[in-house]
């Protein structure tokens, strides 16, 4: 009897730590802010380096009257790696209709991007977030992540994952300004 009880106080506590710990996971994940932007919200402005051009800088808040996407990626990351062709063709198209693609690197190594930005010939602007600043206002997960902004500064969509040539093209017309 006395081999019961105290098997049945272990049983309890046991059982009494799984539903705090429970409890304090769903606390935790209901109680964490929403993601930063989403669709509707104004873009937050940044001002980064670019990778491509010597001494220049891209600013959102001067492509305003644009259409512009903002990819993040990284070398790394494979899917990131497929869609970089399509955003290089789709921007020769549709740079001179108001659009401007930004690809927003979050590697470590500014070597290892501009090897890899030049190994496939890109000619889009390519910026390098080398703090993370960025990447965190925007709250990216997971890589490749693309913001879709319209010309007054609000996004218009928000797309996680890797983008086909077909989507990517009507992404990038429902963003054209209208002039």
């Amino acid at each position: 009897m006395h081999k019961k009880k105290k098997r049945l106080i272990i049983r309890t506590v046991i059982l009494s730590v799984l539903v705090l710990t429970l409890i304090g996971v769903l606390y935790v994940n209901f109680s964490s802010e929403q993601p930063v932007v989403a669709e509707g919200d104004e873009a937050p402005n940044f001002k980064l380096k670019r990778l491509d051009v010597e001494g220049e800088t891209i600013e959102l808040k001067d492509l305003e009257g644009k259409g512009v996407m903002l990819n993040f990626w990284a070398t790394y990351c494979e899917p990131c790696k497929e869609e970089m062709p399509y955003m290089n063709e789709l921007y020769q198209e549709y740079k001179d209709k108001g659009i401007e693609i930004v690809a927003i690197s979050v590697d470590s190594n500014e070597f290892v991007i501009n090897n890899f930005y030049n190994k496939l010939g890109l000619s889009f602007p390519s910026v390098h977030d080398k703090k993370g600043t960025v990447m965190e206002a925007y709250d990216i997960v997971p890589l490749p992540t693309s913001f879709f902004v319209n010309p007054d500064g609000t996004i218009e969509r928000v797309v996680k994952g890797a983008l086909t040539l077909e989507r990517l093209e009507g992404y990038l017309q429902e963003i054209l300004p209208t002039n």
